[in-house]
């Protein structure tokens, strides 16, 4: 095998891994979100009022979301020290075993309270897996890619977003069709404990993989940074913020669009769990084309105009979605989480190159990551529970669309603000 085709051959080994491993960490963290609009209120928190127990499930959601920017600094700092690989195993494994014991863990009617802390701590260690797998899976791929595609490879783990909501949420619905009245009294685990059988195929493929040439590089010339998380920050605050505000637009609604419509459709407008959970997969299926399709257009037109066009597409969308959803006519229904989706990936296809080519090699790990997930804090963890409050409040989503709006300016302002790739020397 000559020096090419072995290149090759690691760069697809590299690809595969991290769409593998990130559909993997996302099936764990988005089944949460599922469960709880779905099982986790009465589960864990029966006693509430209806609505209150759905915004306590959302509250423990939220707390897998505070988690993420520490994971990204922890794992940061050892992806950036030790290497991307190393890294990805140990993110993969905490979020593999956490979901697990998810599916083993006693509801209140059995230990009272100690089920919903349990249930937190538990949440708290997807949000430190998922924080630390994001930044390695991307770099991973990206800096396997050539130069002129790095749009596109570094779009390829962010499959792991669609695929990961595809299986969680079609294993919920299979087993929902399967158990029928045994789903809230022991079904729903079954997807939490299958993850560790994903987790050992996940391994499998990341322990054959090489790591990085772009890090193995930076080894070589002696040049990891003892201390990469303190260095970005210290050196590229600006850049981090902007990294996080550039993401309001597209995470906040996303989980509008994936969690907080299933509480919506069922609560306000009374459809059927089924068709919504149906609705959603056919909306991830068309995330698969799209994610890749957007990632390749801004390796040709560019990250900043692709990105812009996906933020204000969303900002125009708001009371559309809405407007689509309150009809109850299926097909409207559909056709507005579909088209809610593909705007989605108007912004995360090329995002990851855009947010991780704004730092050098030596801090990248830990400057995209920071990044990525601080987005988690004031975007997608709170979403859910704003749409909710707001819900409860109005009785209307007039307010949640004025919402997306204001995350969409924000955005705007973020990529306008967004400093020009000049990375930390490696």
């Amino acid at each position: 095998m000559n020096q090419d085709t072995a290149v090759r051959a690691q760069r697809r080994r590299a690809v595969v891994a991290s769409m593998i491993g990130t559909s993997i960490e996302w099936y764990d963290f988005f089944l949460y979100g599922t469960a709880a609009a779905l099982v986790f209120p009465q589960l864990f928190f029966p006693s509430s009022a209806p609505f209150a127990g759905v915004l306590a499930a959302f509250g423990t959601q939220f707390v897998g979301f505070v988690a993420r920017p520490i994971g990204a600094a922890v794992f940061g700092h050892f992806g950036d020290r030790i290497g991307r690989k190393a890294t990805l195993v140990a993110t993969l494994l905490l979020m593999g075993v956490g979901t697990f014991l998810i599916g083993c863990l006693p509801g209140t009617a059995t230990i009272g309270v100690t089920a919903a802390v349990l249930l937190t701590l538990l949440r708290i260690a997807q949000g430190i897996g998922v924080g630390g797998e994001w930044g390695g899976s991307v770099l991973m791929s990206m800096e396997w890619g050539q130069d002129r595609r790095r749009g596109l490879m570094a779009s390829l783990p962010q499959l792991g977003v669609p695929i990961g909501l595809l299986l969680s949420t079609g294993v919920i619905r299979l087993t929902r069709d399967l158990s029928g009245d045994a789903f809230l009294a022991w079904a729903w685990r079954v997807p939490f404990l299958i993850s560790i059988v994903l987790v050992g195929v996940g391994l499998y493929v990341r322990l054959r993989v090489v790591e990085s040439p772009e890090f193995t590089e930076v080894r070589e010339r002696r040049a990891v940074v003892r201390q990469p998380v303190w260095q970005v920050l210290r050196e590229q605050p600006g850049t981090v913020l902007s990294s996080a505000f550039l993401r309001m637009s597209e995470q906040a609604p996303f989980y509008l669009f994936i969690t907080f419509v299933l509480t919506y459709g069922t609560s306000q407008l009374k459809m059927s769990q089924d068709l919504l959970l149906g609705d959603t997969m056919i909306a991830a299926v068309v995330g698969l084309l799209c994610v890749p399709l957007f990632g390749w257009l801004s390796d040709r037109y560019g990250r900043r105009l692709v990105y812009g066009i996906g933020v204000v597409a969303v900002g125009l969308y708001a009371f559309p979605y809405f407007g689509l959803l309150d009809t109850r006519v299926p097909g409207l229904v559909l056709l507005g989480i579909v088209i809610s989706l593909v705007l989605h990936a108007v912004q995360y296809g090329p995002q990851a190159a855009l947010i991780a080519e704004s730092f050098g090699t030596s801090v990248r790990y830990s400057g995209a990551g920071l990044g990525y997930h601080l987005a988690s804090v004031i975007a997608g963890g709170p979403a859910p529970l704003i749409a909710a409050a707001i819900l409860q409040g109005t009785g209307s989503s007039t307010w949640i669309s004025w919402y997306i709006v204001a995350c969409a300016l924000a955005s705007l302002i973020a990529l306008l603000t967004l400093p020009s790739p000049t990375p930390i020397p490696a």
